[in-house]
């Protein structure tokens, strides 16, 4: 069954600690393009992160948000530079010997002293925490996959709709065909009689090159058996495969060449308005093939 390459999944996990949020965002793409954001901590994760939505999504662009809360996600400590440390707690003494002062060593204010006393959080992540962001990303593409499962019904409705559409036109033309075989034969035959009016002489190589330019003109079977070929191929890649956007693609490419190959030919008022629909139908199928996976 096909699939849509938009969709959209959202995850949220938590426990007394932390909470996890994980939200998706897939859009159309000509190949696969996962991005991560998250915060910095867990960057570590990105590659085995990505190989594990891959494993969902091979065609596509990804948005990924990666969402942290709590307050033991970061770990912090005090760290002090001791050696900074004696030199003021040593500076400090001399000025006691030299000065009447006599007050006790200010430790109080070193503590605040950003070069004497720092902050350092810990890259480290807990186990715990390090499951819930798995799972969680795992359970959002799970709901990605769901509603690309869910578009892809729609727009395999849509296209098997619009391909019986261009299966009666294919009929249609059919029908036709004859009718523009016997116009062109008819102006062919108004050609040759002008042509010998009047001539003593009759040029059989101009002769036959009128024959081979109508021969040319009037048979347009070899277009009709190749897009009714196509179709077949189009319903069948339908019904049976998943990441099938790209083959569709060449197909409607393929489609398109051949009805203007007959747009071309048939000089005829019917025809020419059978490939005018062909061609609309042909165009809202080419759209709507963008967006399959």
């Amino acid at each position: 069954m096909i699939k849509s390459m938009t969709g959209y999944g959202r995850s949220a996990k938590e426990n007394g600690n932390f909470k996890v949020t994980v939200e998706m965002k897939a859009v159309n793409h000509r190949f696969c393009e996962i991005n991560i954001r998250m915060p910095r901590q867990l960057l570590f994760l990105e590659d085995r992160l990505k190989k594990a939505i891959s494993r969902y999504v091979k065609r596509g662009k990804v948005d990924v948000f990666l969402n942290l809360q709590g307050e033991s996600i970061v770990k912090r400590s005090l760290s002090i530079d001791w050696d900074l440390f004696h030199q003021y707690h040593h500076l400090y003494e001399q000025m006691v010997e030299n000065t009447v002062a006599s007050e006790a060593f200010p430790i109080d204010r070193l503590l605040l002293h950003e070069e004497v006393v720092s902050v350092k959080e810990s890259d480290e992540v807990s186990k715990e925490l390090e499951e819930m962001v798995k799972t969680s990303v795992d359970e959002a593409v799970s709901q990605l996959i769901k509603m690309r499962q869910s578009e892809g019904r729609e727009l395999l409705e849509d296209l098997s709709h619009r391909l019986q559409k261009l299966s009666d036109y294919l009929e249609q033309l059919r029908t036709f065909a004859p009718q523009v075989q016997e116009l062109y034969r008819e102006r062919l035959l108004k050609k040759v009689e002008s042509f010998m009016e009047g001539n003593t002489e009759i040029d059989e190589s101009r002769i036959l090159t009128e024959v081979s330019v109508y021969a040319d003109k009037s048979d347009v079977e070899e277009e009709l058996t190749r897009i009714d070929s196509h179709l077949k191929q189009f319903s069948s890649i339908l019904n049976d495969g998943e990441v099938v956007g790209r083959k569709l693609d060449f197909l409607v490419q393929e489609l398109n060449r051949e009805i203007n190959t007959i747009g071309s030919k048939a000089n005829h008022l019917d025809v020419s308005q059978i490939v005018v629909n062909l061609k609309a139908d042909l165009e809202k199928i080419r759209e709507q093939v963008q967006n399959v996976e």
